[in-house]
């Protein structure tokens, strides 16, 4: 089988492809056109972000048994069409679940004990103990909206906090344990005072978090996003942060972003994010949540054994 990297996976992937006699080619800095032009030789792809393999590309790989994205999310490949023409989707939320699970918790506690507006401070002189007062997870009700590879994992980190957690998943029953008690977003509304996504990015979830949600909120909240930017209205968490629906959010990802995650469209900012930026409520990172040196390695793994497992003559 030909394999054809259209980007950077860490190497055990093509190592492992290799050793079982696949053939695996670097097409990363090809472009989209060029890829076009030789796809049809390739019986697999690995992708992540840079190149949106949709229907065009599809059809012109007349020869593909399969797509392979190192990563969790699958929102850049047509899915439903690739299922269609017989090919798998391989992606790996196990290799980067934990990642993401303790960027979330870091940014959280980053943000309850102001420890990154209060780093600034102390670097610039300025020394405020009373106004960098902190608070406490302990006793506390979280929300984890999606209860998949990161919302166990995220789950997992929580446990040792002595909070109360609920989750919601549209797809799953019967997982109450001692990490989380399984409930219905009624009850997040009702009980929850910091709220959790860790959903794909689908027609269902774009904009999930809208005016509607925040009003719902019977409790003042802090919001942490790991997963997708279009899975929160961006105005409409501005009205929240304003009416004092949400006290504080943890950003890694925006609605502004490119498709390919790699930079935000920041040739005019909208006012809505420059809001957000302008804010002392919200902290930020750049869709780095799952990026660490361990889910690198661990997601070329998740993928070497799944598609040795569709693949290989020796299971």
């Amino acid at each position: 089988m030909k394999i054809l990297f259209i980007d950077t996976v860490h190497e055990h992937l093509s190592s492992h492809l290799t050793r079982m006699d696949f053939d695996c080619v670097d097409g990363t800095l090809l472009s989209r056109h060029e890829i076009l032009g030789i796809i049809h030789e390739y019986e697999g792809i690995v992708i992540r972000s840079r190149i949106k393999l949709d229907k065009e590309l599809l059809d012109a790989a007349v020869n593909l048994r399969f797509v392979a994205r190192a990563g969790s999310g699958l929102e850049n490949i047509d899915v439903a069409y690739a299922k269609m023409l017989g090919v798998k989707c391989f992606n790996a939320p196990e290799g980067n679940r934990d990642a993401v699970a303790e960027h979330a918790m870091g940014m959280l506690l980053c943000l309850f004990n102001h420890i990154n507006t209060s780093d600034r401070e102390v670097r610039n002189g300025i020394w405020k103990r009373e106004a960098n007062r902190g608070v406490e997870l302990l006793g506390r009700t979280v929300g984890i909206i999606g209860y998949g590879n990161t919302g166990q994992a995220f789950a997992k980190r929580l446990s040792g906090f002595g909070v109360l957690t609920y989750a919601y998943d549209k797809f799953k029953k019967g997982f109450s344990s001692d990490l989380v008690i399984e409930t219905n977003m009624e009850s997040i509304y009702q009980e929850a005072e910091i709220v959790s996504l860790h959903v794909p990015l689908t027609q269902e979830t774009y904009h999930l978090l809208d005016d509607k949600f925040f009003e719902k909120l019977k409790n003042p909240i802090y919001l942490i996003n790991t997963s997708r930017g279009p899975i929160v209205n961006t105005e409409a968490l501005v009205w929240a942060i304003e009416s004092g629906k949400v006290l504080g959010a943890c950003l890694d990802v925006l609605e502004v972003e490119k498709f390919n995650f790699e930079q935000i469209e920041n040739q005019q900012i909208p006012e809505t994010l420059q809001y957000l930026i302008d804010s002392d409520k919200v902290l930020f990172t750049p869709h780095v949540a799952g990026w660490t040196l361990e889910s690198n390695a661990k997601m070329a793994h998740v993928l070497a054994e799944k598609i040795q497992h569709e693949f290989s003559k020796v299971h």
